[in-house]
């Protein structure tokens, strides 16, 4: 779809549909106000006769109002004008895309993002509504035989900012959320896809082909072979029940002077996990293809940097691996010595995503990294914490983990930070090897955090756990392609601010 800004009156627009908003009692906004006068009244006449409150999502089309060059005139119910805030807003905009698709408006001028909502600017609103229509115009109907398309559907969108000195604020806005929505769709089509097409090899490919479409990102993979070589025996045990051949994916981004140290993104990649020799309940296990959310979030967000093209260095590292059930998968009671030296003593096989992830952390450290953050469905405990709201944050550096929560405001996709404090540590305790894989039942979310920290001694580190985040259940069953929003923001950043200490 098409977006752009503009800046002009209502009624001297000629389009298929003027969009603008009412409050709650049946109060037209300012923009309505203006289309109201030239039309005699005919807008305050309908809200008068009870044809719409103003209550927030309420929708009314209307057909040739009198004395307006446009076809239509959408009023969009904003609920109380001092109560507008972030979530109502992105909701308002969606539901709006929405009414505009089913409708046939194939154009429209949206004065939405004239509205006030509360501690927002323009770029935020223009951008946040950009995202939320590529949102509410997404589906994944790749592998259906019979698609279904909307007859008329919305081609072309613009937002109308307050002034023309805002113009070029409207278009970064736009620039930032059409990158932003790419990244996620690209999340969220490759984590919907099926575990029998999303191998890790899979995972590789998409990599690849993102490279390719890039002159400044290239692609480099560590397979099998190389693993054993390195003595990643930690993230080789967990593939081994599996007969897709595990593969670390690795998508170097060069935004600046080759010697700038890189920022990394590291994705857990489990595009199936059965939960291995601890296998899982059968009830929902095929929502586990989801278990390479984090990796699908640093391809989307690797996609939006691509696009963004931001003078910052960024690799992202995708391990791709599969846990299986079979002979030669490992067992409860193994003991595993990890790529740092360190050994693990296996208690539940179903807790491989930080086995995976450790030999990562430890094999990134080559590149001298200026930050890292990996990105993991990884407890369901973050799920009991935190429900589906907010992802799990946890860092042993305090500016990186205040880099982030800030991003997460900043761009909606909110996390909210865990402890991650000495005393947890004891958890891992194991009579056998270093540490143990598993923390027991307290505080999971934090233990797991834990065991990966013993791992990022060599540089600053943040940990965010998506598994509540980086998917729906139920009805609309599918990947959400958060946090791709969050570390995007957070690249931006980074790219304004510079290098941080």
């Amino acid at each position: 779809m098409e977006f752009s800004v503009k800046s002009g009156s209502p009624e001297k627009q000629r389009s298929a549909c003027i969009v603008v908003g009412v409050f709650e009692p049946r109060r037209l906004s300012g923009v309505a106000e203006q289309l109201d006068q030239v039309s005699d009244g005919y807008l305050s006449g309908l809200l008068r006769r009870g044809d719409l409150e103003g209550k927030a999502g309420q929708m009314l089309l209307l057909h040739h109002v009198p004395n307006i060059l446009s076809e239509r005139v959408l009023l969009v119910g904003c609920g109380k004008e001092r109560e507008l805030d972030e979530r109502q807003y992105k909701q308002i905009i969606e539901k709006t895309i929405h009414t505009l698709n089913e409708t046939g408006s194939m154009e429209a001028v949206c004065f939405l993002s004239e509205l006030h909502v509360k501690g927002r600017d323009t770029y935020w609103k223009v951008r946040q509504a950009v995202e939320a229509a590529q949102a509410g115009l997404y589906t994944f109907n790749q592998l259906k035989t019979r698609k279904e398309e909307p007859r008329r559907p919305l081609r072309k969108l613009v937002f109308n900012v307050p002034t023309r000195r805002e113009l070029p604020i409207g278009e970064r806005a736009i620039q930032h959320g059409l990158a932003i929505s790419k990244g996620v769709n690209i999340c969220r089509d490759v984590a919907n896809m099926p575990p029998n097409i999303c191998t890790p090899r899979y995972l590789a490919e998409q990599s690849q082909a993102l490279a390719d479409n890039y002159e400044n990102v290239t692609f480099t993979a560590v397979d099998e072979k190389q693993m054993a070589e390195l003595g990643m025996n930690a993230y080789l045990a967990v593939g081994r029940g599996s007969e897709h051949e595990s593969v670390l994916s690795l998508i170097h981004y060069q935004g600046a002077d080759a010697d700038t140290p890189p920022i990394v993104l590291v994705g857990k990649g489990l595009t199936f996990d059965a939960g291995g020799i601890s296998i899982k309940p059968a009830a929902n296990m095929d929502e586990m293809k989801y278990d390479m959310g984090g990796a699908a979030s640093v391809l989307g967000a690797m996609q939006a940097l691509a696009e963004l093209q931001l003078p910052i260095n960024v690799i992202g590292a995708i391990a791709g691996c599969e846990n299986m059930p079979d002979g030669k998968a490992y067992r409860p009671g193994d003991v595993l010595t990890t790529m740092s030296g360190q050994t693990v003593e296996v208690l539940n096989t179903d807790a491989e995503g930080r086995l995976v992830l450790c030999d990562t952390l430890t094999y990134i450290e080559r590149f001298a990294p200026e930050a890292v953050v990996d990105v993991a469905t990884l407890t369901g405990a973050c799920i009991v914490a935190l429900g589906h709201h907010a992802s799990g944050l946890m860092s042993t550096h305090n500016p990186l983990a205040h880099e982030l929560l800030n991003a997460s405001e900043q761009s909606g996709d909110r996390a909210w930070r865990l402890p991650l404090w000495d005393e947890y540590q004891e958890a891992l305790d194991s009579p056998f090897a270093d540490m143990q894989n598993l923390g027991g039942r307290d505080a999971g979310t934090i233990t797991a955090a834990c065991f990966l920290s013993r791992f990022t001694k060599k540089y600053h580190w943040a940990h965010l756990d998506i598994a509540g985040t980086a998917w729906r259940s139920g009805a609309k069953k599918g990947a959400t392609g958060r946090p791709v929003p969050m570390l995007t923001q957070f690249l931006l950043n980074r790219a304004d601010h510079g290098q941080h200490d």
